[in-house]
């Protein structure tokens, strides 16, 4: 039996840049995968696990039994998904209705009201294995004319009516190592292919991605030469794409079309394993050191609003770096001036601000904040970034400078906070003002700017700074 705790949901942003996304609509091939006389239909994603749920499960069932049923059948959906299991083989569709190859799928079948409800509750959350990223491909059969390695169906109802709840079911079917993790993050669409061909002088996101499989694949074909993951399509990533391409048969052009993506694709979910209920799995740890040193597109925190600062007060001393809305969202605008900063100081114009293209920035950047007085600067909100700033830390941490520049300021509003160097290192007089601050605000004095620390330091110097605009 379960604890508690034992039965809670990991909500998505405590697993930063692991979360699978949801999809809006699914297309559905209704019949196997080569029945080429079959339909496709594109349904919303929430009808089709109803569907299917209705299709497979019993409304008679009990609630926990169902429960599990459909975790098991959202799971396999999004697997299917997150793999681009069809897609990668050249199929249009992510999914079949066939129970021999996925799940049933009866088009315009009655839902279940209390399968629905269900539904409703419980679409957007998954099965995984701990420390891993990829949906479970949470097989299962009905248990009494079918038999698996998965959950048994009608085992499920036995298993409730002992008084097991959903998440104690999966754990007896698939392994105490199960979490459930709740994605709350849509995408409108299914297929990873970025539209156009990756070629030599490309960068971005895709390309990023795409280096990263190549160097995973690599691993099971030594043939393939690793490359550096910069996110920038150079002449080592176009080799690399050669000799893949030679490898598996593909027209040797060091160009990834449609077809060598999803053959890339299709490649790195196999020696992954991705696919199978017992596979070694994509582990979280490894996309989020993978993903430590960058900033890029579709990123969604508080470090991104510090780069966007950035970004405009480099514009305004070089014109052709276009100013960006500060909102913490790395879009495609903050892309666009990414690159225009690379180019004018000499790097790959990949649009991902990595290590070395931060530190350009913020060398850059300190040079015209240094020599710019306190009141002449504005900055804007810019919420605690994860780092705690204590004594001894120095510019390594571009969230010092800002610092810097608040408590700076504030000590011409209140005479009590002493006046800093602003240096971007974490001395003795940062500590000694930061204790002097907490304890005009009730805080403890430590010295230590942490998250609470940090956002007070943040709203007290915006409230005397727009007070005066």
């Amino acid at each position: 039996m379960s604890t508690p705790e034992s039965n809670i949901i990991i909500p998505a942003q405590t697993l930063p840049h692991v979360i699978v996304p949801f999809p809006l609509e699914i297309t559905v091939h209704l019949g196997s995968p080569d029945d080429k006389s079959a339909l496709n239909v594109t349904v919303p994603y929430i009808d089709y696990i109803k569907n299917v749920a209705s299709s497979e499960l019993y409304p008679t069932w009990p609630e926990e039994a169902l429960r599990a049923n459909i975790y098991a059948i959202i799971s396999t959906t999004m697997n299917r998904v997150f793999t681009e299991w069809y897609r990668a083989r050249g199929y249009d569709f992510d999914i079949t209705s066939s129970p021999q190859y996925d799940q049933a799928y009866v088009p315009n079948r009655g839902i279940f009201s209390n399968i629905s409800d269900l539904t409703n509750e419980i679409f957007d959350q998954y099965i995984i294995r701990s420390g891993h990223v990829e949906p479970l491909f949470a097989v299962f059969c009905d248990g009494r004319e079918v038999q698996c390695e998965g959950l048994l169906q009608w085992g499920t109802v036995d298993l409730a009516n002992q008084g097991f709840n959903a998440l104690d079911i999966l754990k007896y079917y698939y392994g105490d190592d199960i979490l459930l993790v709740e994605s709350n993050i849509p995408t409108t669409t299914t297929e990873t292919y970025p539209g156009s061909q990756l070629k030599l002088g490309d960068s971005g996101i895709s390309v990023f991605r795409m280096q990263h499989s190549l160097n995973k694949i690599s691993e099971n074909y030594p043939a393939i030469p690793t490359v550096d993951i910069t996110g920038y399509f150079d002449e080592k990533t176009e080799e690399a794409v050669k000799v893949f391409q030679e490898v598996f048969g593909l027209p040797v052009t060091g160009i990834v079309d449609m077809e060598t993506w999803y053959f890339i694709r299709r490649i790195y979910v196999a020696v992954e394993r991705l696919y199978e209920l017992n596979t070694e799995g994509l582990s979280q740890q490894e996309l989020l050191d993978l993903y430590a040193n960058v900033i890029l597109e579709e990123g969604n925190r508080p470090v991104v609003a510090l780069l966007q600062y950035f970004l405009n007060v480099l514009s305004s001393v070089y014109p052709a770096i276009p100013a960006v809305t500060i909102d913490s969202y790395y879009g495609p605008e903050t892309t666009d001036a990414v690159k225009v900063f690379q180019e004018i100081m000499g790097l790959p114009p990949s649009g991902i601000v990595d290590l070395k293209t931060w530190d350009e920035i913020y060398k850059a950047v300190y040079v015209i904040l240094t020599n710019v007085p306190v009141e002449d600067i504005y900055l804007p909100l810019i919420n605690f970034m994860g780092i705690e700033y204590r004594e001894g830390m120095n510019e390594i941490y571009p969230g010092i400078l800002i610092l810097d520049i608040m408590l700076n300021y504030l000590s011409t509003k209140i005479p009590e906070i002493p006046a800093v160097k602003i240096d971007g290192n974490f001395g003795e007089d940062k500590a000694a003002a930061v204790r002097v601050f907490q304890e005009l605000y009730g805080l403890e004095p430590t010295g230590v700017v942490d998250a609470q620390t940090w956002n007070m330091i943040m709203n007290i110097y915006r409230n005397f700074r727009y007070a005066e605009t």
